[in-house]
């Protein structure tokens, strides 16, 4: 199995609602173009979803890189990364099941987050 190519070239930044809808697209796109299924698609798709809101609820702008996605802002950071992945854990007005359910979506998933400095999310879905 070989992961999907990871394309520097394809960026989308993320700064207000209608960026996540893009990024969703594009990230649909990419997987269908490296010969995900349409389920694989979805559950890639999903997962840029998630990561792109919450760009936009903590951090107000970033961006999602490639199929390999990276999804990184120069936010606040996050306190406690134990904490911020237990299901129905949320600082906003939501179900909690954004960071967590990405990394269930996926096969890779690393959190990364220094406080005053930002937060980067890098997930991979592997080709089957």
């Amino acid at each position: 199995m070989e992961a999907a190519a990871l394309d520097p070239e394809t960026r989308v930044p993320i700064g207000h609602e209608v960026d996540i809808v893009t990024a969703r697209q594009k990230g649909r796109e990419l997987a269908a173009q490296g010969g995900f299924s349409r389920t694989e698609q979805t559950l890639i798709a999903t997962a840029i979803s998630e990561v792109a809101r919450n760009i936009v609820e903590y951090a107000q702008r970033g961006e999602i890189l490639g199929i390999m996605v990276i999804a990184r802002d120069l936010g606040p950071g996050i306190p406690d990364l134990e904490l911020v992945m237990r299901d129905g854990y949320s600082t906003g007005k939501s179900l909690g099941m954004g960071l967590p359910g990405a990394k269930r979506l996926m096969d890779e998933f690393v959190l990364l987050s220094v406080r005053g400095e930002g937060t980067t999310v890098t997930m991979k879905k592997w080709a089957r």
